[in-house]
């Protein structure tokens, strides 16, 4: 309503900027206000001239100046262009609020659509593709949000805009005026009818290319079976047909639309022809000055532009309601959780008496799963759910976990229906573990911590200013106000003081579990951050001490060569120790240092840039003939890992190319990039000498001063007094390379550095530091055991009144299963426990028993002393009635 007003407000400003041509050319050029002799005109008068009805007259504001011709010429042309100067203020501020206006209404639907993807139903996850949802939230509602600022105050700037210049045309000539109108008439009916079949098209390519999205989506997700049966072309054969009818469409597309731009260009271009014939005409007759014909084109030429834009704001429009339409097709409320009426409970506690009455599970065919199941469990109690081999088991699992929210029947915890509990109740008091557990990229911690973000805390100070502007923000566009950035964790939901002492509950629930040894050498190849973990640095330099001395007093010291500012590593890379230190930065890494005109000018100035390329040379000559015939991924390529299988007709061609003649820049940084990668030690072509290595070693002193010359030399160097912050925390507790000479060296390493870590009382810090550890895109970089650990380290760590456990354990063998369930057992003491098991095998240790038996279901009471605690208030009840 803002910005209408101003579109309103700059109307009479823009009327008179139309009128400024005519009165520059008559009065000042032709010099009509100098008629009669007169050496003076009046300029800047100002007056208000009533109407008859109002009884006429006028009334003098400013008397104006009284300027000579040449005066006039220039204070008309300046006001005119002081007049262009405003018009385009209001037209910027207009685009700008409009612009604002649009992304707030996109921030606000894109949020609202999130919101949505929440609450889809288990049903629409199955069946919804992820990758078409993230896309319509991501790119197919973008124009609907960028529309939404246009669809009022578009058509009302333009129009008004038209409308003002059409009025000034039929002021100044009604017959041009009328034709103006007509041309008008004709665009606004023909092409409008000619976008339709766009419309239809745009809409096809639409849901073609979410298609094409979704199925890219599935390949990528089954990537391994494509592999397993050598599928490629197949799917590339697919996909080139998804591209063909894609672009078949878009061809058609742009046809029609250029069409019909042809069709609104050659009307547009119709009315100037009628302005100066018959405009000419009148001129020629007398009955329309020079100056009247003059400011009707002017004023034309400012009228197509907003025709055409509102031309295309129509055809926006009806595409935009195309696209909407199919958003709300995709999120139609079928898909959607049905929301309850919540019951409003700060916090209440899942125990009591636990009561299932009339349950009945559909399976996908359109048969039962479970009819009319009705129990009744004090609560806590662990319960073992003893499949049949079906899904009903698991079927009630979810049930019971609120991962089903739409079943047949109800389901109460001290009469209360657990479907109308507060979802942040049921989020602390409730844990799931499934047979897939879900990772989102992050740390082991990121992980583990997911589930007990549910206070966050209050911003800083010093951000304060900006963070009233996010809130502000957020206000205006529906969004949260909390911060992302604020500590979210609920310590005391936990019982932990703070973040250390919540890594602490971490280290040991990982621990229970079994993951001792995978958090240790996650930490031993993690990062040390000195300012997360205080006092760190100088326990690892003490460690580096211990452990070099320990391998020095065992006759060990040959396993590992230390790095030495004086010596060449033979076990390190000639780029390592060229650079005697490790890369921040991914232009001193891999073929980007050879690339760097810095350091190729450094070696040149070392006397080692031609030694190098000799010996890229005699890497190429050898590489290309040990390979080949070779097939890609043999182990020869993973032993000489700097050249890769689909780089050997490359060096082949370099090679050619040398025996011809002299080597090109790229030919040399290829070859640059080969020696940089190259270990003496472990490819062993011979390649370096004494006089080599000193040349190499003398060289690191002018690779420093070059690197640091800039201020930012993108390398940690090497100190053995310092923390390398750059390396991982076992090549700092080295200091040094794990010869590759000496038979199971590596081993041997791995021992002598636990137990330093364990005479040092380290391993809780490298425990802590294994936390960091990224898990991937959907955990991929762990193994299931380590997915599955991490998820019960999950759920446990909010101490949940109810722990479910559905096929959770089906990763892990048998024995370590039966050790797995003792360990939950112990950890869910006083309270419970469900768990979904295969056969009768493993349950000895549970107080209650619910078989599963062709959709009956009974509950057996395990242990006596069950019924001091409460025990299975209804005992035998089956579907349908009692046993």
């Amino acid at each position: 309503m803002l910005v209408c007003a101003v579109v309103l407000a700059s109307q009479p400003l823009y009327f008179l900027s139309l009128d400024l041509p005519r009165q520059i050319v008559n009065e000042a050029i032709q010099g009509q206000a100098f008629k009669n002799g007169q050496a003076t005109a009046t300029f800047l008068k100002l007056a208000i001239h009533w109407p008859a009805w109002l009884g006429g007259g006028s009334v003098e504001l400013f008397e104006g100046f009284q300027v000579g011709r040449i005066g006039l010429l220039l204070g008309l042309s300046t006001l005119f262009l002081i007049f262009v100067l405003i018009n385009g203020a209001f037209k910027y501020w207009i685009n700008v609020a409009k612009g604002a206006l649009g992304e707030r209404m996109l921030r606000r639907l894109r949020f609202h659509l999130f919101s949505m993807v929440l609450r889809f139903t288990p049903e629409a996850l199955r069946t919804v593709k992820s990758s078409e949802t993230a896309t319509i939230i991501k790119d197919e509602v973008e124009p609907i949000g960028g529309f939404i600022g246009d669809a009022f105050i578009t058509p009302v700037f333009l129009g008004f805009q038209a409308l003002t210049a059409l009025i000034f045309i039929l002021v100044q000539n009604v017959a041009l005026g009328l034709m103006a109108l007509g041309v008008i008439a004709l665009q606004f009916t023909i092409i409008p009818r000619l976008r339709r079949e766009l419309l239809k098209l745009g809409k096809e390519r639409q849901l073609a290319s979410r298609e094409l999205a979704g199925r890219i989506a599935e390949v990528m997700d089954g990537m391994e079976v494509v592999h397993v049966h050598q599928s490629q072309t197949w799917e590339k054969a697919e996909i080139g047909h998804r591209l063909f009818d894609l672009f078949d469409l878009r061809l058609r597309i742009y046809n029609r639309k250029f069409i019909v731009k042809f069709l609104n260009n050659l009307l547009a271009q119709m009315t100037p022809f009628f302005f100066y014939a018959v405009g000419g005409y009148f001129a020629l007759r007398g009955t329309l000055d020079i100056g009247q014909l003059v400011a009707v084109i002017n004023a034309y030429r400012e009228l197509p532009p907003p025709l055409k834009e509102l031309i295309d704001w129509d055809q926006q429009r009806l595409d935009v309601q195309v696209k909407y339409d199919q958003v709300v097709q995709h999120f139609a409320p079928e898909r959607l959780l049905v929301e309850h009426e919540i019951e409003v409970v700060d916090d209440i506690p899942l125990t009591g008496v636990l009561k299932a009455q009339d349950i009945s599970i559909p399976d996908t065919h359109g048969g039962v799963l479970i009819e009319n199941v009705s129990f009744e469990i004090a609560l806590p109690a662990h319960v073992a759910l003893v499949s049949d081999g079906a899904a009903a088991a698991s079927s009630l699992a979810r049930i019971l976990a609120l991962q089903v929210p739409s079943f047949n029947g109800r389901l109460l915890i001290d009469e209360r229906d657990m479907r109308l509990i507060s979802p942040a109740v049921i989020g602390r008091r409730l844990a799931y573990a499934g047979i897939d557990p879900i990772m989102f990229p992050g740390s082991i911690r990121d992980n583990i911590t997911y589930g007990i973000r549910y206070k966050p805390a209050e911003a800083g100070h010093a951000a304060k200013r900006e963070e009233a502007r996010r809130i502000a923000e957020a206000l205006r566009t529906g969004n949260p106000v909390e911060s992302v950035v604020s500590d979210w964790l609920d310590y005391d939901l936990v019982g932990a003081k703070d973040a250390d002492d919540l890594d602490h509950i971490m280290i040991d629930l990982l621990n229970r579990i079994g993951m001792q040894n995978d958090l240790y050498r996650f930490g031993l190849v993690g990062r040390v951050d000195p300012d997360r973990y205080p006092g760190m640095a100088e326990r690892i330099v003490e460690a580096r001490r211990r452990l070099r001395a320990t391998f020095q007093s065992n006759g060990m010291a040959d396993l590992v060569e230390p790095f030495d500012i004086h010596r060449y590593n033979d076990q390190a890379t000639i780029a390592e120790n060229l650079l005697f230190g490790v890369p921040t930065s991914e232009a001193m890494t891999g073929r980007n240092l050879a690339e760097s005109v810095e350091f190729r000018r450094t070696l040149d100035r070392a006397g080692i840039f031609e030694d190098l390329t000799e010996m890229g040379l005699q890497i190429a000559e050898t590489m290309t003939e040990i390979f080949e015939g070779v097939p890609p991924g043999h182990s020869l390529f993973q032993q000489f890992s700097f050249i890769g299988a689909d780089e050997i007709d490359d060096f082949e061609e370099i090679l050619r190319r040398h025996a011809r003649g002299p080597l090109t820049k790229a030919d040399e940084i290829r070859l640059l990039s080969l020696p940089l990668a190259y270990i003496e030690a472990r490819h062993r072509l011979g390649l370096l000498d004494n006089n080599l290595r000193m040349r190499f070693v003398r060289a690191r002193g002018l690779v420093r001063e070059m690197l640091e010359f800039g201020g930012n030399p993108g390398v940690e160097f090497y100190d053995p007094d310092k923390l390398c912050t750059a390396a991982p925390l076992r090549d700092n507790l080295l200091f040094g390379r794990v010869s590759y000479n000496i038979a199971n060296a590596r081993a041997r390493v791995a021992e002598a550095i636990s137990a330093i870590v364990g005479e040092l009382g380290l391993m809780e810090s490298i425990e802590r530091i294994g936390l960091d550890h990224e898990v991937g895109t959907a955990g991929r970089l762990l193994d299931p055991q380590q997915r599955a650990g991490i998820n019960f380290v999950r759920c446990l760590i909010k101490k949940p009144d109810i722990f479910v456990v559905d096929g959770a354990l089906t990763s892990f063998d048998e024995g370590r299963t039966q050790t797995l369930i003792e360990i939950l057992l112990e950890l869910c003491e006083g309270r419970s426990l469900f768990m979904v098991l295969a056969n009768d095998r493993q349950v000895e240790a549970f107080d209650i028993l619910v078989r599963f038996r062709k959709g009956q279901v009974t509950t057996e009471e395990r242990r006596q002393a069950l019924f001091d605690r409460g025990g299975v208030v209804e005992n035998e009840r089956m579907a349908g009635g009692v046993a």
